[in-house]
């Protein structure tokens, strides 16, 4: 690959990068191209080279992540027992404060969503997705109900992130209990 394709390519990561650091930061709202490119630390006008606006540039920030984040925890749960991955999956939710990065990425992208379609759509897709995967995976250990289980599964974890981001003295794990009994039996 010649070496202009693959300075584009660390580039446009850079962007994603810098884009979804600075959504965490400032607000989605408040992300302009000056800021993505000094953060960067490229020319502004790359940004509108690789990406048609900046709401397209969080739009793929935010999805990459979301992506990624939910894959990681999708991948985490194949080779353990349902309680066992419940306890990993709360024990795990504890790196969110509501006020880190990642939350505040997740947070504003669900906002956004609500204005942007495109992302909506992918948001949709991705945790379908990670539904889906959760349900095969609870299927496997032929817990019942595994398509409503994973749905609620995912739910309250949605739900727990935006209360922590709330009340920072919730405990992920203090749920963990509850959901092993409703994953057991």
């Amino acid at each position: 690959m010649p070496k202009s394709a693959d300075r584009g390519r660390r580039t446009r990561e850079q962007l994603i990068d810098a884009a979804a650091q600075l959504v965490g930061e400032v607000g989605w709202g408040a992300v302009t191209t000056r800021l993505v490119a000094e953060r960067a630390g490229v020319n502004a006008a790359l940004v509108h080279y690789h990406f048609s606006s900046v709401s397209e540039l969080l739009a793929t920030a935010a999805l990459q992540h979301a992506t990624r984040m939910l894959a990681e925890s999708a991948d985490a749960l194949r080779e353990v027992s349902p309680a066992e991955g419940v306890e990993r999956l709360f024990a795990d939710l504890s790196r969110f404060t509501g006020t880190d990065p990642e939350s505040l990425l997740l947070a504003e992208a669900f906002l956004a969503a609500h204005r942007l379609p495109e992302l909506r759509e992918g948001l949709a897709a991705l945790v379908a997705d990670f539904r889906g995967r959760v349900a095969d995976w609870l299927r496997a250990s032929e817990v019942k109900d595994a398509d409503s289980v994973a749905l609620l599964l995912g739910a309250a974890i949605d739900g727990l992130v935006l209360h922590r981001a709330l009340d920072p003295s919730v405990d992920f794990r203090a749920v963990a209990g509850p959901f092993r009994r409703l994953v057991a039996g």
